[in-house]
């Protein structure tokens, strides 16, 4: 990387830098600190949202895709754009009733403290893992542009990621946000101009990959093993953005941080729309790039991207992107940290120790905090250390280890909204059982490669489907479970 290129890194690293310095300005309480004092505007908590859920994941392992495959995987998001709006005008609502400071303190109303923790804890482990995936993805690039160790790369990141993030709370989260999806969308653009040009044109692009079938998107046949089907991705998609943006915390946080349900509905809605766009905008960078013969059978998807930005982007341009990669990552490691940080000193430290005084949780806050971030850090350093061994495109893993507790999470909600009969007991044996069902289920290869073959019809079953079983799941044992006692009226709490 030329000293140019690392300048422009160098100066966006710096830019967040300030944006957490000068967003820390009059932050007094808990409520100032995890939600932004419940002011930030509609467009700003909708760029967030796209920011967070994208990574780094987005901007490396979906050019891969499209290069080795078509664009089916957009049959995904429009599942995506269905399940936000059922969290729209289903969920939200319950969340605006009061004000609750987490996802998950209105299940303590309908199931008991108990429920809640077991919940909480649900999303803190998920979280931690599937995000370690993401961090780690987006150390690859640095790592190449800069020749430093994947290491130095992880951990430079982390710190530079903590550091705004502990000054300026999820105020400064959601402001990065919005800079940093503006830099790797702009960065997407430019990278895709140039690799249409270095294949002929536009024209060159659209005949060739119209010719290999690369332009597919719609799959109508139904099927359970293949990965993208329309009816996969429609059901699969809605029901995993559903418990994404209804049920976990890192999302629900930011909605909560916004004006009104009616701001928070507009910029969840309105997500779906702008992710649409952005995944379209990426798997047509892969598919350029496989136009312009930059592709080659044997390169890793993963590594086509960061690869093509190396060897064929412009002096300064090359820069945005590295720029643009870091942005994604650090984006969902910020928002993770702040979301995890949050989950805990709520729903954990201020239930057990009874000390809610706003201005003492925003003390506590700064340090579970200081404290996540170096967790996060090294789960990132972990997974690099398994890299080697793993033969999953990065996007896949993370999508299938958050889908370990996603149906659970979202079939909690059904069950609070729909089954008068459910108690807290019941909640948590579905919930154990199913996760402990899909934890199964997802690394059933892993089971069959160590000799359990039995397993093997489970390691056939696409991820999109991953949600969608782990939610039955939980709704078909609660349900059986809370036939076993007398009948419970909904608003009665367990603990």
């Amino acid at each position: 990387m030329t000293s140019v290129d690392l300048l422009v890194v160098l100066g966006y690293l710096l830019l967040t830098l300030g944006v957490g310095l000068w967003i820390s300005r009059g932050q007094r309480t808990g409520s100032d600190y995890f939600l932004g004092a419940r002011n930030v505007p509609a467009f700003a908590i909708l760029l967030s949202i796209v920011a967070t859920e994208t990574s780094a994941l987005t901007v490396i392992s979906i050019p891969g895709v499209g290069a080795r495959g078509d664009l089916g995987f957009l049959q995904i998001t429009f599942g995506y754009l269905i399940g936000r709006i059922a969290v729209a005008w289903w969920l939200l609502p319950g969340y605006f009733d009061g004000t609750q400071e987490t996802a998950y303190a209105r299940l303590a109303t309908r199931f008991g403290g108990k429920t809640r923790h077991l919940v909480s804890a649900t999303f803190v482990v998920t979280r931690f893992l599937g995000d370690g995936v993401r961090v780690f993805a987006g150390a690859i690039p640095l790592a190449l542009a800069t020749g430093w160790s994947l290491t130095l790369a992880i951990v430079v990141m982390g710190i530079v990621t903590l550091a705004y993030t502990w000054l300026g709370g999820l105020r400064a989260v959601i402001w990065a946000d919005v800079v940093q999806l503006t830099i790797y969308v702009v960065g997407g653009m430019a990278a895709l101009a140039i690799a249409v040009s270095l294949a002929g044109g536009i024209e060159s692009v659209w005949s060739a990959a119209a010719e290999a079938g690369k332009l597919r998107t719609i799959y109508p046949a139904f099927s359970f093993t293949t990965t993208y089907t329309l009816l996969g991705g429609l059901i699969g998609g809605a029901m995993l953005s559903a418990a994404s943006h209804g049920t976990d915390h890192l999302i629900v946080q930011r909605l909560l941080a916004t004006r009104s349900l009616a701001d928070a509905r507009r910029a969840l809605v309105g997500s779906g729309f702008v992710v649409i766009l952005q995944f379209l905008l990426f798997l047509l960078v892969g598919v350029a790039i496989w136009a312009a013969g930059n592709a080659p059978e044997g390169m890793m998807p993963d590594v086509i991207f960061p690869t093509f930005i190396i060897e064929h982007l412009p002096v300064g341009l090359r820069g945005l992107l590295i720029a643009g990669i870091l942005a994604a990552a650090m984006s969902t490691l910020s928002s993770s940290i702040n979301a995890l940080a949050s989950s805990v000193t709520y729903d954990f430290y201020a239930g057990w120790s009874g000390k809610t005084d706003p201005e003492h949780l925003l003390k506590v806050g700064r340090v579970v905090t200081i404290l996540w971030g170096a967790g996060l850090t090294g789960a990132a350093l972990a997974f690099a250390g398994a890299a080697s061994r793993m033969d999953t495109p990065i996007v896949v893993l993370a999508l299938s280890i958050a889908s370990i507790t996603y149906g659970a999470l979202l079939g909690t909600y059904i069950l609070a909204l729909t089954w008068a009969r459910a108690r807290g007991r019941d909640v948590v044996l579905g919930v154990v059982l199913s996760v402990g069902i899909m934890l199964i289920v997802v690394f059933s290869q892993w089971f069959v490669t160590a000799g359990a073959s039995w397993l093997s019809p489970l390691g056939r079953l696409a991820w999109p489907w991953y949600v969608p079983l782990g939610t039955v799941l939980t709704l078909l044992i609660a349900m059986l479970s809370s036939l076993s006692g007398g009948r419970r009226n909904w608003k009665e709490v367990v603990t």
